[in-house]
């Protein structure tokens, strides 16, 4: 080859690679500040997204009892959402008020009897003689108990206040992704066909299929691990309601948020059930043990049951899912957070392996041990 026909191949070359450079530049700058203009709605978008693909298969079957109109089936959706969401809202904070309204007037008048702890509180490791002569003491005289908890309360109640703001914004953000989620639906078909051809330019032939797969983890994530937790919490805020139990809405809360996590009701309802053996009769307290014993061991019955057309995701996966996306993102985190990292787990062991796409024609079975 001539070295001019050389020097201008070079030359040639170099120009391409320049203008792939500032094609690439300019394409990472455009992606770079539409992900920093969308920021402050990625939470409720992918919270909308997640929501919208939950509830994919009620939403056709309303569609068709409604004679075709997806419009309409979204707007039903969303409201029927909205009230599943404000209506509990609503009650807690009733709950909160009327609790927080009973207890200063209870200090006021001096009417609250705190019965003495039993002896064994002693023996608890570490904190139990602390614990023990606290209580000793509260149940003698509470003012001056409450008075040497004084610095305590004040960063309690800072930290309280802060809770509640954070969840009003978690609130606020739920709504907006259930908004979302009703505009996504009436579009879902164009989304869907949008989502496969980007999925087939990331990952070539494999695309569609993953697709599928990460449709089907959703659905799976949100009726088996978030359906066991609202079916979970429901009944014992049930309970605890029936029996009287003060800011029962705060109780059920904590527990929804716990079953989301995996971590065992128990861990609220046990000393829910010391407080009602308390202050109730005999025989409500041990219909209301009992109650909860059930509830706690309802989870068992009923992940077999939503999850048998689910995956198989670990729960140190949905753990770490919940806890870090409630850690990164408030309550509408704890959720998303649980179903993003399940829906990464579940495609990256498809992709590792596979042979889990090859398996059959539906997807579903790709996440079945």
């Amino acid at each position: 080859m001539p070295a001019s026909d050389q020097r201008e191949e070079e030359r040639a070359f170099d120009r391409r690679v320049t203008q792939a450079a500032v094609r690439l530049s300019l394409l990472a700058l455009l992606v770079f500040w539409c992900l920093r203009i969308l920021a402050p709605f990625l939470n409720p978008i992918i919270g909308g997204v997640v929501i919208a693909i939950a509830v994919k298969t009620p939403y056709t079957k309303l569609t068709g009892a409604l004679g075709g109109r997806p419009k309409l089936a979204a707007v039903l959706l969303v409201v029927v959402a909205l009230l599943l969401l404000i209506v509990p809202t609503l009650a807690l904070g009733a709950s909160l008020v009327d609790s927080t309204d009973g207890l200063s007037t209870d200090l006021i008048h001096d009417q609250i009897e705190i019965p003495a702890p039993p002896d064994f509180v002693a023996d608890w490791p570490i904190v139990g003689e602390r614990l023990h002569a606290l209580w000793l003491g509260a149940s003698q005289n509470l003012e001056t108990a409450l008075v040497k908890l004084a610095p305590y309360m004040k960063d309690l109640g800072v930290w309280l206040v802060s809770s509640v703001g954070d969840l009003g914004i978690g609130l606020g953000l739920f709504i907006v992704a259930i908004v979302i989620a009703g505009a996504i639906l009436p579009n879902g078909e164009r989304a869907a066909r949008l989502t496969d051809r980007a999925a087939y330019l990331v990952a070539g032939p494999r695309g569609p299929k993953l697709a599928a797969l990460a449709a089907s983890s959703v659905q799976s994530v949100t009726r088996g691990v978030l359906g066991v937790a609202a079916i979970q919490s429901l009944l014992a805020g049930l309970g605890m309601l029936l029996v009287g139990v003060p800011a029962a809405g705060l109780w059920t809360l904590l527990i929804l948020i716990l079953a989301v996590m995996q971590l065992p009701s128990t861990l609220v309802l046990i000393p829910v059930i010391v407080y009602v053996f308390y202050t109730s009769s005999t025989v409500v307290a041990v219909v209301f043990a009992i109650w909860s014993i059930l509830v706690g061991l309802s989870d068992n019955v009923l992940k077999p049951l939503l999850m048998g057309r689910g995956s198989s995701v670990p729960m140190l996966v949905l753990f770490m899912g919940s806890l870090g996306g409630f850690i990164a993102g408030g309550i509408l985190g704890l959720f998303v957070g649980a179903v993003i990292l399940s829906l990464g787990y579940t495609v990256f062991m498809a992709w590792v392996d596979e042979s889990e796409l090859d398996d059959g024609d539906d997807p579903a079975a790709a996440t079945e041990p």
